[in-house]
């Protein structure tokens, strides 16, 4: 019983404080005044003084500045790239076909395999991770509505397509996540993982995310789903002002914008690149520029807020300096035993992450504790990259904050009929995190 009550004490801080701002987020209470709220429950539940707290808080969201531009010259550009036509060019080229009810299944089946194609190649071949969604999915959303397409599938398609590649092959950014990051923590905090094959440790896990998202598609989300077909018109009217040269201009400035983004590794630089590339061609006057811009910066707004949100409430979390006592006690319940052993670690990980958002973020707060457990309790250096890779991972899918899950609800929810917690949150965390839950623990323990 005292052990019990010395781990609640040693947790709460943490625990709560996801706790509230997860119980805030699924009473619909917006998601930044969620984290702003959670944030400071953890702060006065641990240590820390309203005044630190609240310094913590600032440190973090100062910290967060660099991703919402990112996010926001982002967005100007994909409003600037809708000008031309180009996605809506797509869209209704779709829907001409959507005459016979053969042609709809294939329709289908061709936007299930682009999207997730799309969502993959996001992470390695064209390594832009969410720059993707504002482009290719709000001129689709009216096809989708058109076959009753179940969003919260497309939001698991997107899901799987961002998070599964980078914890699996070390490209693009599985390279960062892999290779920068993982195993390297895990070097520096004492075991040689030098030998270890981080695609064969990280096969199961990878195989668990798969099942979800096949369970997604074929078992959950299979039954079609009625939405208002409110775009129609506006998806037409655009296609009038589609011509030969904003098309050229349109792929042109895509180009310049990847390009720059590879080579400098700044995806502010990138965004405004291709947005200037619009302006010197003619493709958008002087005048409407402002206008463009400002438009770009309401529809990534909510995602920036969030993220600069989510850096604060990480802040207090590491603050409190009761993450690491909240691994250090939970060995007190393992008794030796490597099967509760990697249960907990999994379970502290998806904890965290879940407040966090990032499993970037995560493994280097996880790593320096975890892998002394697991040279205590006897697990191989496999195992080790098996577990603590997993654990961070675990919580991307479905933490309210995550920017993976903001982006997919903002693209879906462009028309309006996409709930950010009910239809992308709940949807991706049952079918992703329970699975590689069970994937990274049985993996951890037969490798």
């Amino acid at each position: 019983m005292n052990t019990m009550l010395d781990l609640f004490s040693s947790i709460n801080a943490v625990v709560i404080a996801v706790i509230c701002m997860l119980i805030l987020s699924l009473c619909r209470v917006h998601v930044v005044i969620s984290l702003i709220i959670g944030a400071f429950v953890g702060g006065l539940f641990s240590h820390l003084s309203l005044k630190e707290t609240i310094d913590a808080f600032n440190t973090g969201i100062s910290n967060g500045a660099n991703i919402a531009l990112s996010y926001a010259m982002l967005g100007a550009f994909a409003v600037a790239i809708s000008k031309s036509g180009l996605p809506e060019l797509l869209a209704d080229k779709a829907i001409q076909q959507l005459t016979t009810s053969n042609a709809k299944k294939r329709i289908k089946w061709l936007l299930i395999i682009i999207i997730a194609l799309v969502s993959i190649s996001s992470q390695n071949v064209i390594p832009i991770h969410i720059a993707f969604i504002p482009l290719l999915i709000p001129p689709l959303l009216y096809v989708m509505s058109k076959l009753q397409l179940d969003r919260r599938m497309i939001a698991c398609i997107m899901t799987f397509g961002l998070i599964t590649p980078y914890m699996f092959l070390p490209v693009g950014f599985g390279n960062i996540f892999l290779n920068q990051i993982l195993l390297k923590n895990i070097t520096t905090s004492g075991m040689d993982v030098s030998h270890v094959n981080v695609m064969h440790a990280m096969a199961i896990p990878a195989l668990g995310m798969f099942v979800g998202l096949l369970w997604a598609i074929f078992v959950s989300y299979r039954k079609p789903r009625e939405y208002k077909l409110i775009h129609e018109q506006t998806n037409l009217d655009a296609l009038n002002n589609v011509n030969k040269r904003s098309l050229i201009v349109s792929l042109l400035a895509i180009i310049l914008s990847f390009t720059v983004q590879l080579y400098t590794g700044s995806m502010i630089l990138g965004a405004l690149i291709g947005f200037i590339c619009f302006i010197v061609s003619g493709s958008i006057k002087w005048g409407e520029a402002d206008g463009v811009f400002t438009d770009g910066i309401k529809m990534m707004a909510m995602i920036g807020f969030v993220m600069i949100s989510a850096q604060g409430f990480a802040e207090v979390l590491k603050q409190t300096h009761e993450i690491e006592p909240l691994v250090n006690n939970s060995a007190a319940l393992f008794a030796g035993n490597k099967v509760i052993a990697a249960f907990v670690m999994m379970l502290i990980g998806l904890v965290i992450t879940l407040g966090i958002g990032s499993s970037f973020s995560t493994v280097p707060i996880i790593a320096a504790v975890y892998v002394p457990l697991c040279v205590q309790l006897g697990f191989s250096p496999i195992a080790t990259v098996c577990l603590i890779g997993a654990s961070g991972a675990i919580g991307d899918a479905g933490s309210p904050p995550s920017d993976t899950i903001l982006a997919t609800s903002a693209g879906l929810n462009s028309d309006g009929q996409h709930d950010h917690i009910r239809d992308s949150v709940i949807p991706t965390f049952t079918h992703f995190n329970i699975p590689l839950f069970i994937a990274g623990w049985i993996g951890s323990l037969i490798l």
